[in-house]
């Protein structure tokens, strides 16, 4: 398929820029696959569509506060330092972008508020990439916490320019989160309450963790006409045994496997076995995954209203069939569904 089969005039009006008021009251959009119809329901209605046996995977990973904002040595110029991944956690080596870019340069230093905590530039790694190393004199306990403390919550600022608030810090985070490692969070998850998850636990639906730490890449624009020269950036990933063994009886059960998100979706896809069924697995994965394509495990799909051209879209389109997708997309649009990170949310049965 070509980048072009995937634009649509998206009216920023809809691009959410808060969460609802309550997770699990934003809208549902339930699309059926098998008839083509398509309904509009709140999110706690989601418990209607499951069962005794079926199963819900969520990714458990947790984002950590990436941005933070320091000053330049001598110059005192205000820069953004958007954390990716550790490198090297002994010398706390750090792969970063940096904003405005043009002003930083190997052995530059930068100085984080009143803090302790002094960064240097060691390297280039792309036009807004750095490597940069935190010069910290103490615990890693005690620098991590002054990490949290300086940094933000990341929310992705090409889609929701505004300042970060201090309710963005619960929001853009599931409520289930573990493992620390996303720069993004995985937004299909962000719906859940304390009570959708007790009301599907007493219907006798199971609901089991993977992790995949989402990157930035995620959000990272597709720039090839054909999409099968787009390269995904990796990201880190684990399936453990425990979840393996429950999505895989319920597979030879015939249930529903929900995949929640399209980070749980791309984790399971990673790590299939022979006889098509999912195998533990701890690694790294560059899967893209775009129309036609066979998805082995989920046979249902949670996930939310997603930008142009991305390759969330693109997955969504893959699983629900394209034509289907489009529908829905347009009947988003005029009745006003809110897209992206904060906004409501789809299921595909």
């Amino acid at each position: 398929m070509k980048l072009s089969e995937f634009k649509f005039d998206l009216p920023e009006s809809l691009l959410a820029q808060h969460p609802a008021k309550n997770r699990d009251e934003s809208r549902l959009m339930v699309l059926h696959r098998d008839s083509g119809k398509i309904e509009h329901r709140v999110f706690k209605d989601i418990i209607e569509y499951f069962t005794d046996g079926d199963v819900f995977v969520v990714n458990d990973t947790k984002v950590f506060p990436a941005r933070l904002y320091g000053n330049k040595e001598k110059t005192g110029a205000q820069i953004e330092v958007f954390l990716l991944r550790e490198l090297n956690k002994e010398v706390h080596l750090w792969d970063v972008l940096v904003d405005p870019a043009r002003k930083i340069r190997v052995g530059n230093k930068l100085y984080f508020g009143e803090s302790d905590m002094v960064a240097e530039v060691i390297d280039n790694t792309t036009s807004r990439g750095r490597t940069i190393k935190f010069l910290f004199d103490g615990s890693d306990e005690e620098f991590y916490k002054a990490l949290h403390d300086l940094g933000e919550t990341p929310i992705p600022k090409e889609f929701i320019p505004r300042d970060t608030e201090a309710a963005d810090k619960e929001r853009y985070q599931t409520i289930y989160a573990k493992h620390t490692g996303a720069v993004a969070a995985p937004s299909a998850g962000l719906h859940f309450t304390r009570e959708v998850m007790k009301r599907l636990e007493i219907k006798g639906v199971d609901v089991v963790p993977v992790t995949l730490h989402v990157g930035l890449g995620t959000f990272r624009p597709v720039d090839v006409e054909d999409l099968t020269k787009h390269k995904m950036d990796s990201e880190n990933f684990i399936v453990p045994e425990d979840s393996a063994v429950v999505v895989n009886r319920a597979l030879d059960a015939k249930k529903r496997v929900c995949a929640v998100g399209t980070t749980s979706m791309r984790a399971m896809e990673s790590s299939v076995s022979a006889n098509s069924r999912l195998k533990p697995t701890e690694g790294w994965t560059d899967k893209f995954i775009f129309p036609p394509y066979d998805f082995k495990i989920a046979n249902t799909l949670l996930t939310n209203f997603h930008t142009p051209e991305s390759t969330l879209m693109m997955m969504a389109a893959a699983f629900a069939g394209y034509d289907f997708l489009i529908e829905a997309y347009q009947t988003a649009i005029k009745e006003k569904y809110k897209f992206f990170s904060y906004g409501d949310a789809m299921l595909i049965l």
